[in-house]
C-alpha cells in the first residue's frame, strides 16, 4: 500500500466513523435530554451552544487520545500468544464468573 493509498483510506475510515458517531441515537438522546439543562434563557444561547460544544470536544478527544494510548500499550503486552491466550482466558472466566453469580444471586421480590 503506497503512502497515498493509506492516507486515503485513513480519511475514508475517519468519515465512516464520524458519521457512525453523528448518527448514533445514544448523542442524539444525550444532547436532546441533558444539554438543555445547562442552558439559561437570559443568555446568549449562541455563545453558550459554543462554550457547550467546545467544552465536549475537548473532553471527547481527550478520551479518544487516552483510549488510542491504552490500545498501543496493550497491544504491545498482548502481542504474543502465550499472552492473548492468558488475557482469553481471563477475560472468560470472568464472563463465567458473572453468569454462575447471575444464576446464584437471589433477588428479593
Amino acid at each position: 500500500m503506497t503512502e497515498l493509498q493509506a492516507a486515503e483510506s485513513s480519511w475514508n475510515l475517519f468519515a465512516k466513523m464520524y458519521a457512525v458517531t453523528a448518527l448514533n441515537p445514544k448523542g442524539i438522546v444525550f444532547y436532546v435530554v441533558i444539554v438543555p439543562q445547562f442552558l439559561n434563557a437570559e443568555t446568549a444561547l449562541p455563545v453558550q451552544l459554543a462554550v457547550l460544544a467546545l467544552t465536549f470536544v475537548t473532553l471527547a478527544s481527550a478520551n479518544a487520545t487516552l483510549y488510542t494510548l491504552f490500545a498501543g500499550r496493550a497491544r504491545s503486552l498482548l502481542a504474543s500468544p502465550a499472552a492473548h491466550r492468558r488475557f482469553n482466558v481471563l477475560g472468560g472466566s470472568l464472563l463465567s464468573a458473572a453468569g454462575i453469580w447471575a444464576v446464584v444471586s437471589r433477588r428479593s421480590a
